[in-house]
């Protein structure tokens, strides 16, 4: 389904072999949190999407894992940013802004983290919206 949803909007998508059901337990072990059921299925079906000009639109579960534990954990982004506990962080605009879902409280829209003034925003209404906009529209301004 996913591969679909994302070919529909931008027919060269580049998919990856999909995520071992072991690896993805293991890995929502390490992050203490199941992944949102929409991600975990996308993962079931392609390690990440990279769509037009090289962005990662969705990233690699291994690259998800990292950066979300390195975000939760990191001091030094403190005296930066607000916390990022209540995001999952999973895929970015080539440009420095990143995408997330909400962890606290769960809910399937996205939103962008603003990496020039830390602000968070609502972008999609769940996955499925958020890869037809992004990879339709392309370029890293398509929610603006």
């Amino acid at each position: 389904m996913w591969r679909e949803v994302a070919g529909q909007s931008f027919p060269e998508t580049v998919f990856t072999p999909p995520v071992d059901t072991a690896v993805l337990a293991e890995s929502q072990r390490r992050l203490g949190w199941c992944l949102p059921a929409e991600l975990a299925d996308l993962l079931s079906e392609t390690d990440g999407i990279v769509g037009q000009y090289g962005v990662a639109t969705v990233w690699p579960l291994e690259q998800i894992v990292e950066h979300n534990l390195r975000f939760w954990s990191d001091s030094s982004f403190a005296d930066l940013y607000m916390p990022f506990d209540a995001l999952l962080l999973f895929g970015d605009n080539g440009g420095g802004d990143q995408f997330a879902f909400v962890r606290t409280p769960r809910r399937a829209d996205i939103f962008v983290w603003e990496h020039e003034d830390d602000s968070r925003r609502w972008v999609a209404r769940d996955l499925c919206d958020y890869l037809s906009r992004s990879l339709a529209d392309g370029g890293d301004d398509w929610y603006w």
